[in-house]
Order: C-alpha cells, then structure tokens, then sequence
C-alpha cells in the first residue's frame, strides 16, 4: 500500500484548472534525481501533455551523476542553487497549478513550501519526505498538499521481490481489503479481475483482454494471510526449524578460534581413550571409569604403589593432560570475550548463519526493507559503508547484525553468510557498485535469489539476459507515478509493480463536461491499458459488480488499475477539455482596388 496516506481539503472541481495566457496547467517541479526525471516523465506522457501541461524544472546550477529530468524536450529549466522567493518567482510559480518539492531533504523541502506559499498562497503541494513527524506538521500547514515517501511506496516492492512473491501489494479500499497474487493461490470466487500474463518472463503482459489467460491476479481477502505474509511466515518456521542445531553448532565453532577449538578436541579424544583403557585395567564400569578418569584429570589422585603398573602409567599420563587442559579452558574462555568485543565493535556475523536476508545499503529504501522485512519476523543482517548510516540506528534498535565495509568485496560478504542466505537486497544508490555486490554475491552462490536496485530499465534488461539477475527494481520508477497522480489532485491508491512494469490503482471522478460523462462504463476498460474494478455513483456506495450498460454521469469516481499511459488518458476523458484560447480580433476590411474601367467612365 501507498504510505503515507494524505488527507487534503477537497475543492470544487475546475478550480485552477486552467491558468494563464496560454491556457495549459503549469506545474513547477524541484529536484535532480531520477525521481524527478521520472515524475516528469510522467507528466509529459503524450495524451496528457498536448495542449494541456506545461512543465518547469528547477534544478542546481551543479549536475550530478544521473538523469534528472533537464534533458527532456518541452522542459523549461531553471537553475538555481537556492529554492527561494526569487527562485520561484524566476520559475513562474505565480499562477501555477502546482509545486513538486523532491529534493532528498525534509527539512528543506520544508523551507522550500514556506517560501513558495508567499508566491502562491492556493498552491497545490506535493513534498517528498522521509521524516514521519514533519510530514504530519507539513499537512497541517498546507491542509491541500500530499506528502508522500518514495521509499514507504517502494519498500513492499523489494521485500515481496526477497521472499519470491510476485507482488507485494495489499490495500483496503472501500470496504474491502484486495492483494496481489497467483490465479492457482487464491479461489477462484476471491478473483476481482486478472493483472498480468507471466509464463513468459521474456514477453509479460499486463491488463490482458483475457483475464482468464492472466496467472497473476487482485484477489479479495477473505480473512487468511497470503502473499508476503505467507511467505515470510514460511522462512520464519524453516529457520526455527534448523534454529536449534544451528544455535549448538554455532555456540561450538564460533565461541574460540578454529585452532584452539582443534587443540581442544584432540586432548578430549586423548582423554577418552585413557578413560577407555582405564576402565579395562581397573576393571570398572565405564560411569565409574569416567568419573575417576575425569578427576584424575583436573584434579589428580595421590599416588598410589600398590596399584598395577599399567594403572599407575595412566594415572601419570591423565595428571599431564590436565596441567593442557586447565589452560586450554583459560584460553577458549578469554578467546570467546575477545571474539564477542570483536563483534559488537565490527559488526561481523558468524559464518554459519541460515535462511535470513542480507539488505545492502541502508539509506531510505533500505532503512525502510530492513523494517518490514523483520515486522514480518524474517532474520536480516545489513551491510554499509558507513558507520552513521541513515537507518544505522534504526537497525541497533531492532536488534539487527551491521557490518561495516563494502559489500562488493567477498570477505564482506561472508561474513555476512550470503552464500547461506535466503535472499540478498542490493538497494545502495549506486547502480555501478549494486552491481559488483550482486555479482560477487552470485559467484559465491549461484542459486542465491537478488534483488537489485537499478536506475536505468534497458541496462537493467541486458544485466538480466547476460548474468540471470531477473529481479531489478527502480524507486523512483515505481513511486514517480504516485508523485505525479498526487500533482494532479489524484491519490493513487495502491502501487502494483509486475516484472518491469508499474500498474497503478486509482480513484478518478468525473467532472460535469468531461467526454465520459453520459457514456456507459463499457468506454472506461481499454484493454493493455485500464482495467475498471469499481464504480462509485455520486451520493452512493461502491459497486464492486459494475455492470458495463450503466451511464456514467457527472460526481461519479471510478475505480480502475492502470499503466501510466492508460491512466493519462482517462484523466483526459474525466475532465473537461481546456478552453479554446480566444480567435485574433478581426482587422479593418481590406480596401477595394478600383478597376481600370471604372477609372475612365468616370472621366
């Protein structure tokens, strides 16, 4: 589900619809990252943009690595190192309809809005954010604003990729809960409609005209745990399930270092054997021949003449294997103290730890995996390079191994125990160095399932093709959609991400004078495209059973799950077309040349 929800005042359908002299709704966006490469992209998609947007970029004089929207055609750019009065003045925010704040910084975001309400009081907000607690303060100053975290959309996203889910989503939505799912997992009355066609991962299709062909589906929930849920509780048992072998195992081989633990094991051996042929020269039981074995051992006896020769050999032999034992015992003790520092300082994991999930980089998107991942109750252990990380604290709190280094190199890997793991999430913002770290990962184990974060789409295609890497996710690809809906007093829903593709779940009212106003619901589906799921008369509940014959009138809201294009269109047919600009005056009427002939009858 979209997180977190925003609450905004409604306002009367058509206010700012059109603005300015050239009658296009002007949006200023702010920011230089591929989130708002994306959310301009969104915005530019040609069945919204002809005629009827028009889009600002503010960006900083400086360009970081990436794409962020400026090489777009019909961008206006405007740079400026300072989101200002000036700024935004400069940037035509005066009359614009609204404001995109992107910029991975909360508190400045915030600056940013204060600054830009002095410009245009009426403005439409919409604020990136991170921090919970000023993104509450944030919408009770700006009651019209959304503000949205990338990473609360596109965390689900990541976690279902880890424990092989197809989709992560579940939401409520009028009166109902509905999750994303396989068709064979669910019974077939809980089927809402048919999301996706899979069996060729080479060529998926999304929103097919034959929802029976489709194998990935929204299903109702009707009160048993499913998708995520079912499969983080399904590693959890699987870990308990070896949890107690693996503990002993590992309270064995971690607590001292592997050559006193061979030191120690030898000397045991040797006592054993003494203890054996102690019991066949006294003639004992073996209880009896382990007790006296043991306490001439650690203790010694006082010797004894009369005994036989062989027993007052084993006596001498036991009394010198206690004097290496006592010691041996000193030593495996402070080794285990020092080794236990050494862990808590580094963050280094022992190497026999199973079935858990290895998230890499814990900036925003990480921060936000490590936490659901362990809501769920799935072990995890993180990895970054530095030590103040964004959710570093986060991570002590929960209880979670940090290992400080970088996860490209194998010795950090390991000590992560990625060759045992269940599932590794490379989601650092570097594609270049998530890759290297997926790689060694995969070279270690090449079963291992990754999850790996990439910016760009194709070169994400061919790292699939060439190294079988088939799960690769782009936050800003996945929460743009949302960022951009919200810039157009639209709330997205729910967020659905299918392979490379990103299905959105919508509601859409329908303004009086829109082309779908008066036409059947049967007009809404487009197939590829929109998919209708509920329709909402104006004044009543939502029917969940539309029937396609029904007349669309104007206060209707509609339900549908969408591709980006197919939603631009039918935001196109809910709203009125924009008004004609006004045709040129008419200029004073040509004069009438006099004919020649005319010129000499006069004379």
């Amino acid at each position: 589900m979209v997180e977190p929800q925003h609450d905004r005042a409604r306002r009367p359908a058509g206010l700012r619809l059109w603005r300015g002299a050239d009658h296009r709704r002007h949006y200023v966006i702010c920011g230089h990252d591929p989130l708002s490469y994306w959310v301009t992209r969104a915005l530019l998609t040609p069945e919204l943009a002809a005629g009827r947007v028009r889009i600002t970029l503010i960006v900083p004089e400086r360009r970081r690595d990436g794409p962020d929207g400026r090489e777009l055609d019909g961008v206006q750019v405007v740079r400026a190192d300072r989101l200002d009065e000036a700024t935004f003045r400069r940037a035509g925010l005066a009359g614009a309809a609204g404001l995109a704040l992107l910029h991975q910084d909360d508190v400045g975001n915030m600056h940013a809005a204060l600054c830009a309400q002095e410009v245009e009081p009426r403005l439409r907000l919409v604020v990136r954010m991170f921090n919970t607690s000023l993104a509450n303060g944030l919408r009770e100053l700006f009651p019209d604003s959304a503000v949205l975290s990338d990473a609360s959309m596109a965390a689900p996203a990541f976690v279902a990729a880890a424990l092989g889910e197809v989709a992560p989503t579940h939401f409520r939505h009028a009166g109902r809960t509905l999750y994303v799912a396989e068709r064979d997992d669910v019974r077939p009355t809980d089927v809402v409609c048919g999301l996706a066609v899979t069996t060729d991962p080479d060529l998926v299709r999304v929103l097919p005209a034959d929802e029976q062909s489709a194998d990935v589906v929204l299903a109702e929930a009707t009160g048993q745990p499913a998708g995520t849920e079912v499969a983080a509780r399904r590693l959890v048992r699987a870990r308990r399930r070896r949890q107690p072998l693996a503990a002993l195992l590992r309270a064995v081989r971690s607590f001292a270092t592997r050559k006193i633990g061979i030191a120690v094991l030898l000397l045991l051996a040797m006592i054993a054997g003494l203890g054996w042929l102690n019991a066949r020269a006294t003639d004992v039981s073996w209880a009896e021949a382990i007790y006296l074995t043991l306490v001439t051992t650690l203790s010694g006896q006082d010797p004894d003449v009369t005994k036989p020769a062989a027993a007052q050999i084993m006596q001498v032999v036991l009394n010198l294997a206690g004097l290496a034992l006592i010691p041996l015992i000193t030593a495996v003790v402070v080794d285990g103290i020092v080794n236990a520092r050494l862990a808590l300082h580094s963050g280094r994991i022992q190497p026999d730890r199973t079935g858990h999930v290895v998230v890499v980089g814990l900036g925003n998107i990480g921060t936000r995996v490590m936490a659901q991942l362990r809501d769920f109750g799935v072990e995890v252990v993180a990895i970054d390079r530095n030590a103040d990380a964004r959710g570093a604290s986060l991570a002590r709190r929960l209880g979670v191994p940090m290992i400080i280094g970088d996860a490209a190199r194998e010795e950090t890997l390991r000590s992560a125990s990625v060759e045992h793991c269940q599932a590794l999430v490379v989601v650092s913002t570097d594609d270049g160095a998530n890759l290297c770290a997926a790689l060694t990962a995969r070279g270690l184990n090449p079963e291992l399932r990754v999850v790996l974060r990439l910016f760009d789409g194709d070169f994400a295609e061919r790292i699939q093709k060439a190294f079988g890497i088939g799960i690769s996710r782009s936050v800003s690809y996945l929460a743009a959609p949302a960022f951009a809906a919200a810039l157009l007093d639209r709330a997205v829903i729910a967020t659905i991400p299918v392979n490379r593709h990103a299905l959105l779940v919508v509601e859409v009212p329908v303004v009086a004078g829109a082309p779908l106003d008066g036409r059947p619901l049967s007009a809404v589906a487009r197939p590829g495209e929109v998919r209708l799921l509920a329709h909402t008369p104006a004044g009543q509940r939502t029917d969940w059973t539309v029937d396609p014959r029904m007349v669309i009138s104007a206060g209707d809201r509609l339900t549908v799950v969408a591709r980006r294009a197919g939603l631009s269109a039918l935001l196109r047919e809910t709203t009125p077309a924009p008004p004609q600009p006004p045709a040129p005056p008419a200029g004073p009427p040509t004069p009438r040349v006099p004919r020649a002939e005319s010129s000499a009858d006069g004379a």
